[in-house]
């Protein structure tokens, strides 16, 4: 699976999911009804895409969780789709406890090759603080499942649900990676109007999990990810009208938080290499792989300003560096004299 598909997303409608959890407004993120997702299937297959055929993604709600004769309705509308060339694969979205080799045959029968599971956390607390009404052990069953279908697997995770901390969320990117799955998606929790999570924000029985708490905690989970071999496919909600427009009251809602967490991995390996190498009040210069270079400087050069705050760095310059792959840290031992040399003998402008 790749990040570079072209997915062709269809929400379908709330409904199979026997929980409320706590985070949950489905009508403020999708906002679809049965008819209106049949009518984007039948338009698909009716006016096929110039180019390459889509990935078509179900999202929304709970598929396999949802009344077998509508799941049979949606699928059916797909494999028209797929007869005509405008969808090349199928995946859709469900829940850990939604899932049995029977169902996982009937999905094969109608071709999809991808299941994301909603596993969220691996810490029953958590779970049951958040109202998943699963456990961990159904994420580790169906993943198993999954896997011995011969079916891709996907596993979403959150961050910042009632009850966890970065500790927990570490123990829970450990326990998916052993699951081995093909990829996964982290979302950081959003305050989103109309849910429990809401009223219990407003009591102040639950915490903002702000873009910085986000940023931070993240910046420690893709790591961990990348060094085993899973791709992250997704940091953070997908923007949205609904979510832009009102419906995300508060915590880790940003346009870019995927950017942000990928620049402050960076600046965190910054940091551990400046500390081994005893820095303080040294000229400094970071090259970079210049892919990398905003990254690296950070939103409005923010890493630079930490790292030579953090450091007392006399001077800290962060260049690109064609030739390299990775961070190269160097103490400029002639920065003192030049600084001095141009104090005396400015250059002529």
């Amino acid at each position: 699976m790749s990040a570079r598909n072209r997915i062709y997303p269809v929400f379908i409608p709330h409904l199979g999911c026997p929980h409320a959890c706590v985070f949950c407004n489905q009508h403020e993120i999708t906002g679809a009804a049965e008819e209106e997702a049949l009518g984007q299937l039948n338009s698909l297959s009716e006016n096929p895409p110039q180019g390459a055929a889509y990935e078509l993604a179900f999202y929304g709600g709970s598929f396999t969780a949802i009344p077998v004769e509508q799941q049979l309705r949606y699928l059916e509308a797909a494999g028209r789709a797929r007869d005509c060339g405008a969808v090349s694969s199928v995946r859709l979205s469900t829940r850990p406890d939604a899932i049995t080799p029977e169902i996982l045959e009937r999905l094969k029968q109608y071709g999809v090759e991808t299941v994301e599971l909603g596993a969220q956390s691996m810490r029953d607390t958590v779970l049951r603080a958040s109202g998943r009404g699963h456990s961990a052990e159904d994420v580790r069953r169906a993943s198993a499942m999954i896997r011995e279908a011969g079916l891709s697997l996907v596993l979403q995770m959150m961050t910042g649900l009632p009850g966890d901390d970065d500790d927990g969320a570490v123990d829970t990117a450990r326990q998916l990676i052993a699951l081995k799955p093909d990829a996964v998606r982290i979302y950081p929790t959003v305050i989103v109007r109309g849910t429990e999570l809401e009223r219990r924000w407003r009591r102040g029985d639950y915490r903002e999990h702000t873009v910085e708490d986000a940023v931070r905690v993240c910046a420690l989970l893709l790591p961990l990810f990348e060094a085993a071999g899973i791709p992250v496919i997704r940091l953070g909600l997908n923007p949205t009208d609904e979510l832009s427009g009102g419906a995300a009251l508060a915590g880790a809602y940003h346009p870019a938080l995927g950017e942000l967490v990928r620049s402050r991995v960076l600046r965190n390996r910054a940091e551990r290499q400046l500390a081994q190498m005893h820095c303080n009040g040294e000229y400094v210069t970071i090259l970079v792989p210049e892919k990398k270079l905003s990254q690296m400087l950070g939103q409005k050069r923010c890493n630079a300003a930490w790292l030579k705050e953090r450091f007392h760095l006399a001077a800290l310059e962060i260049c690109p560096d064609p030739e390299i792959a990775d961070l190269v840290i160097e103490k400029d031992p002639y920065g003192a004299l030049i600084e001095e040399l141009w104090s005396h003998y400015p250059p002529k402008t």
